[in-house]
């Protein structure tokens, strides 16, 4: 007897790939909002504001210093008792995208930074509203450096999302266990999940580089 079914390997793929579907979806619909999100928490973090810096730092320190687990229970079941009752799914893509938001605001905080000041005193100079300073100046030499920092986030979150199992979202890993505990066999499916896992990983990497050096060749 074989240690590893083939053929049982190949029966469950299909399940598989349709609860990869759901990863892919949370891992992309989540990263999009953080680098979003993250980006204007950065800015807003860097206000000469205190009254605006001061509570975006104290969001952002939160955020950082609290496991993801607790987000997602948070926001799944502490939220409805102020009236904000949201799927399972939507949850804990919420919870997933807030947690990588602060940890890119961060990312793009270091890269506004390392924009030289002289650009910074350019942009007071010319008079330029802070919309056209960021779109045409800022962020165009502020957001190149960081992009590696970031697919590595979006990397991270591949492998976060098996943590929405605790909130009964069928995603790839959860829906390994099912089939575990349905069949009583655990080692083809979760040897699976992890190929799938490694696959996405090296996929997400190499679209990282091809994004870097094509930023790269623009600016060049």
């Amino acid at each position: 007897m074989e240690l590893f079914d083939w053929s049982f390997a190949w029966d469950i793929l299909p399940l598989l790939l349709r609860a990869a579907v759901v990863t892919i979806e949370v891992t992309i619909l989540a990263f999009v909002i953080a680098v979003v999100l993250g980006l204007g928490l950065a800015v807003l973090r860097l206000s000469s504001s205190r009254l605006i810096s001061a509570p975006t730092t104290a969001f952002i320190e939160f955020i950082r210093s609290t496991p993801l687990l607790i987000q997602i229970y948070f926001v799944y079941y502490v939220f409805p008792e102020f009236g904000v009752v949201l799927p399972a799914l939507v949850a804990g893509t919420t919870a997933i995208a807030l947690h990588y938001s602060a940890y890119t605001s961060e990312v793009y905080r270091a890269g506004l930074q390392s924009v030289p000041r002289g650009q910074w005193e350019a942009v007071v100079a010319l008079n330029l509203s802070p919309y056209r300073a960021y779109r045409d100046i800022i962020l165009p030499q502020a957001i190149p450096p960081v992009v590696p920092a970031l697919g590595n986030y979006l990397i991270a979150m591949f492998k976060d999302t098996p943590l929405l199992s605790a909130i009964a979202v069928v995603e790839l890993l959860q829906r390994a266990k099912i089939i575990g505990s349905d069949t009583f066999r655990y080692l083809e499916p979760i040897t699976m999940v992890g190929l799938f896992f490694l696959i996405m990983s090296l996929i997400s990497a190499a679209g990282v580089r091809r994004v870097e050096h094509w930023l790269k060749h623009r600016r060049g």
